[in-house]
């Protein structure tokens, strides 16, 4: 026990005193900030718990704080990067049919990757009202190991309108599906849910067809939303359709890309009023004007 109270008192010395023990341990254990958050968090809690129980007088890890969390820029296709990659598949072959019609989702939707890999044909997807219902994810380990699970957020939970060529695409795929291998899920070749790996080789091969760079199946989803933003959608929309559970993460997370709405937002404001003729005659009354003392 004395041992390690002695060990623990170092420790919080150590926290203590070095104002850059972030950057030292970082450096020298190969961590990343994610992992020195971590362990930053565990070791604070058994602090707390040695103050309570008398081992030491007070967190001194709280004196220094933990590694602050960088926001990364997303990552993303735009519209005419997203138009090359779609060319580059034939849909005459039913795998490419499946892989065109993967991509083509997560980007017109902005669907987390679980959320779509969840997708059934007959319980989420309403052709008559051209709605997807998001109400479930799917947790996937290999083909013989995965169960659906509760969304991410109470948010998650919602209905996406879908466009009329992705009805109309859903609808082609759904024949080709069922012609070779039926599936009771929207996204299946082979009757089981789609993964992360097949999708992986998916982008990696067309966006190196179409010569453009390639990005993690996630960034589809952000290729969304940068969609929506650059057809000035407003952020609103933009949480409702990716089910965010507040609007602070919808601009965390987007808000630069909304860098040039001011400027947009000054060419709509011109000729939005009427100007008066210059020849116009103006009257103006004795009380129009009123002068102020100083």
């Amino acid at each position: 026990m004395n041992k390690q109270l002695a060990g623990l008192k170092f420790r919080s010395r150590f926290f203590c005193n070095q104002g850059g023990y972030h950057d030292q341990f970082r450096k020298s254990e190969h961590h990343s900030a994610r992992d020195i958050r971590n362990i930053y968090g565990l070791f604070q809690m058994s602090l707390d718990l040695a103050v309570t129980l008398g081992l030491v007088n007070k967190n001194v890890a709280k004196q220094v704080g933990n590694v602050k969390k960088v926001k990364k820029r997303v990552d993303f296709w735009t519209k005419e990067e997203c138009e090359k990659v779609i060319a580059t598949f034939d849909l005459s072959d039913y795998h490419e049919h499946f892989a065109f019609m993967l991509i083509w989702l997560l980007f017109m939707t902005g669907l987390r990757f679980g959320e779509a890999q969840a997708l059934e044909w007959d319980n989420d997807i309403d052709f008559e009202n051209q709605t997807l219902h998001v109400n479930k994810s799917m947790y996937y380990k290999n083909a013989n190991e995965f169960y659906v699970t509760e969304p991410k957020t109470k948010a998650s939970n919602r209905v996406i309108a879908l466009d009329d060529d992705t009805i109309r695409l859903l609808k082609d795929w759904k024949a080709v599906q069922t012609k070779n291998v039926p599936s009771k899920y929207v996204l299946s070749y082979n009757g089981l849910p789609t993964n992360k790996s097949a999708t992986y080789h998916v982008i990696t091969q067309h966006s190196k067809l179409a010569g453009i760079h390639r990005i993690k199946a996630h960034a589809l989803r952000h290729s969304h939303a940068s969609l929506l933003i650059s057809m000035g959608e407003n952020a609103l929309v933009v949480r409702d359709r990716l089910g965010h559970e507040d609007i602070q993460t919808t601009l965390g997370t987007y808000g630069h890309l909304y860098q040039n709405a001011n400027k947009e937002v000054a060419k709509k404001l011109t000729n939005t009023i009427e100007m008066p003729k210059e020849n116009a005659q103006r009257k103006l009354t004795g009380n129009q004007y009123v002068k102020h003392k100083e």
